[in-house]
This record gives structure tokens, sequence and C-alpha cells, in this order.
């Protein structure tokens, strides 16, 4: 028997990058990659857009396709376990 902890199966850098392009207001692949509370965070200024008419949700639409055009490019290039994301 192994004692050593089995590693999950590295996430896409293709699918982490398509969905912050255009789910990343949403904090989609901040989810898949397992930040949960930076996903947390950008969908909740994503639905504050409900009441400050659409600045919030701006502003997390911004910040997602940003960080989806960094993982496409390399830049981030790991996810919350510190595995490097497959291409």
């Amino acid at each position: 028997l192994s004692s050593a902890t089995p590693r999950s199966e590295a996430k896409s850098k293709m699918a982490a990058g398509l969905l912050g392009v255009f789910l990343g207001a949403l904090g989609i692949h901040r989810f898949y990659l397992g930040y949960t509370a930076i996903g947390v965070a950008q969908l909740v200024l994503c639905l504050l857009g409900i009441v400050t008419c659409g600045i919030t949700s701006a502003a997390a639409w911004i910040w997602g396709l940003v960080e989806g055009i960094l993982i496409l490019t390399g830049s981030i290039n790991r996810d919350s376990k510190g595995q490097p994301l497959r291409d």
C-alpha cells in the first residue's frame, strides 16, 4: 500500500482560460481551478451590479476577461493546489 496522497488530474489551461473569457464575471474559472474565495468575490461583484446599475458587474467582467487572457498566455499556470495546468 502506498501512503502517498493521490494527485488529482491536472486542470486544462484551455478550459480555464475560456471560462475566464466568457464566464469570468461569475468567477467560474476560479471555481474550476479551486480558488473558491476568489470565485465567490467575483460572483458577488457581478451580482452587486443589480444595485449599482452594472458598475460592479462591469468591473467583474473586466477582471474575469483579464484573468482568462492571463491563463491562456500562461501567466497564470497553476491551480489552487499548485499543480501545473495542462495544455
